[in-house]
């Protein structure tokens, strides 16, 4: 489970906290590996149908972490980062909506 690290991450910008570039990247990372396990979990619903719900559960719960702390880091980034992040929110909310609406 990622956790994201408020105190280490940020760099001072005119007084401002703003989040470091390797915060952004490693989040990134982290949001690619949910998007990588919960796809596994969706394409085996739809083949397997109720085998393995807690699995499935877990990857619903790690997107909307995923989706929680991405906005989170979000305030305190500047505009590309944002637009990155906008991105992968994109990417994480479209797999939660196909995970919601999969009959498994």
């Amino acid at each position: 489970m990622y956790t994201l690290k408020i105190e280490n991450d940020y760099f001072s910008a005119g007084g401002n906290k703003m989040a470091t570039r390797q915060s952004v990247d490693e989040f990134l990372q982290h949001c690619e590996d949910v998007i990588r396990y919960a796809k596994e979990q969706y394409t085996e619903a739809q083949r397997q149908e109720h085998y393995n719900d807690e699995a499935y559960t877990n990857a619903q719960q790690m997107l909307e972490d995923a989706v929680n702390n991405l906005a989170h880091l979000a305030l305190s980034c500047n505009a590309q980062q944002r637009e990155q992040l906008h991105r992968m929110r994109l990417q994480l909310e479209q797999l939660q909506n196909d995970m919601i609406l999969l009959e498994h």
